[in-house]
């Protein structure tokens, strides 16, 4: 059986995202057959100002991708916290550098979900999905929401949860909240059930 290659490319600033791609990852790479590979994108904010933001160290088991390196991939699942209702700066700058690839249609038919954090409830968990997906349309990728998959997951109203429909999400608060068990067991969802199980059946 051929290998299906998603590739789970993110930006994480305080790493919340970054363990949400974990989880999703995991959960991609228990499909047989299937291999996800994290990526990271570039960081566009010097190293001054992310010693004055108090940010951690980016992950050094993650390399860093380049536009032209998405076409190896046949689907992927991207994840980046949000900024004032759309996606961080430094991922809407690595979407602007695959120019070439949207003149191409180089990654048209090809399947892609998403996944965020936000701030607090206001912080755009839903409008960063629905912004994220003209990026996807513009390229003439195949935009696969999580729907309500998730079950009963997706109904809990005695804890706070992030995510939707549109797929798996948590809540940083002042950054100090780290993504709870629920989830974390939607981020898994999301790549095992959902994105990878759907490439395995139509690749």
């Amino acid at each position: 059986m051929a290998t299906t290659k998603v590739y789970i490319v993110f930006y994480s600033l305080y790493g919340h995202v970054e363990v949400m791609a974990r989880e999703v990852q995991r959960g991609a790479n228990t499909i047989q057959g299937v291999e996800a590979t994290l990526w990271q994108v570039p960081e566009t904010l010097s190293s001054l100002i992310l010693q004055k933001m108090k940010a951690p160290p980016k992950p050094n088991d993650v390399p860093e991708i380049k536009p032209e390196q998405l076409v190896e991939a046949d689907g992927f699942i991207f994840g980046f916290p949000s900024r004032f209702g759309v996606m961080a700066a430094q991922f809407k700058a690595f979407f602007d550098a695959t120019g070439d690839l949207w003149a191409s249609q180089a990654l048209a038919g090809k399947p892609a979900g998403i996944f965020w954090s936000t701030g607090f409830h206001g912080g755009g968990q839903e409008l960063t999905a629905l912004t994220a997906v003209t990026q996807l349309a513009h390229h003439g990728m195949l935009y696969v929401p999580l729907g309500y998959t998730f079950g009963s997951g997706m109904f809990e109203m005695n804890e706070v949860k992030g995510g939707s429909s549109y797929g798996a999400g948590t809540y940083a608060a002042d950054g100090t909240r780290e993504p709870t068990e629920l989830e974390l067991q939607q981020a898994f969802h999301q790549g095992f059930e959902h994105l990878a199980d759907n490439l395995c059946q139509d690749i």
